[in-house]
C-alpha cells in the first residue's frame, strides 16, 4: 500500500546549497507486500505519483513531499484493484491521495541512508522512516540535467492507519518498497 509512499523518497544530490528535484512519475512506483490469510503475499503498486525533493548534500539536510494517487492501485488483477479502491480498503472516493513528507535526512558520510518523515494514509498521519538501500545521481545527457534515483523501503502496520480490512485473518504488517527517480528542476 502505501506510501507510499510513497515513497519515495530519497533525497537527492545537490551542491552546497539546496537543489530542487521533481519526482519523475514515469520512473517512480511505490509497491508493497501484504498478507493474504497467511497463505501468500499479495504484491501491488501505485502507478501515479508526483512530488518534489529539496536537498543540500553538503549541509546534510532536505525535505520531500511524495503524493500517491491511491486510485492508481495495481495488483495486476482487475477485481482486486476495484475492491482495494472501495470503502473497506483505500476508500479512494474519500481519500484520493496518500502523502509522504520527509523531514530529516540521515547520512553515512556523503551517502544518504535514511529519511525520517510522516505518512498520511486514510486521513491518519504517522511517523515512518524510509531506509535508503541504494542512491545515485548522474548527469543525464538527454535532459542535460542531474537525475537522481533511489531504492527505499519501510515496514509498518496498516492497522495504525485504520486499514483494518480482514483482521485478524490477514496480518497487519506491510512491506513497502519504493523505486524513485527525480529530475533537477530548472
Amino acid at each position: 500500500m502505501k506510501s507510499t509512499l510513497l515513497i519515495a523518497l530519497l533525497a537527492l544530490a545537490g551542491a552546497a546549497n539546496a537543489t530542487g528535484y521533481n519526482i519523475d512519475p514515469s520512473h517512480t512506483y511505490p509497491s508493497f507486500e501484504a498478507d493474504h490469510k497467511g497463505l501468500s503475499l499479495w504484491r501491488g503498486k501505485f502507478n501515479k505519483t508526483s512530488g518534489n525533493i529539496s536537498m543540500d548534500r553538503a549541509g546534510k539536510s532536505g525535505s520531500m513531499e511524495i503524493i500517491i494517487d491511491t486510485a492508481s492501485i495495481d495488483f495486476g488483477h482487475d477485481k482486486m484493484n476495484a475492491h482495494a479502491m472501495g470503502e473497506d480498503i483505500f476508500n479512494v472516493a474519500k481519500y484520493p491521495t496518500a502523502i509522504y513528507r520527509g523531514k530529516s535526512f540521515t547520512f553515512d558520510g556523503d551517502k544518504l541512508v535514511a529519511v525520517d518523515g510522516e505518512l498520511t494514509l486514510l486521513g491518519v498521519t504517522k511517523p515512518l522512516q524510509l531506509k535508503v538501500n541504494r542512491f545515485k545521481c548522474v548527469q543525464d545527457a538527454r535532459l542535460k540535467r542531474e537525475v537522481c534515483g533511489a531504492d527505499a523501503s519501510a515496514e509498518f502496520k496498516r492497522t495504525d492507519f485504520g486499514l483494518n480490512y480482514g483482521i485478524p485473518a490477514f496480518a497487519p504488517e506491510v512491506k513497502l518498497a519504493i523505486q524513485v527517480e527525480a529530475i533537477a528542476a530548472q
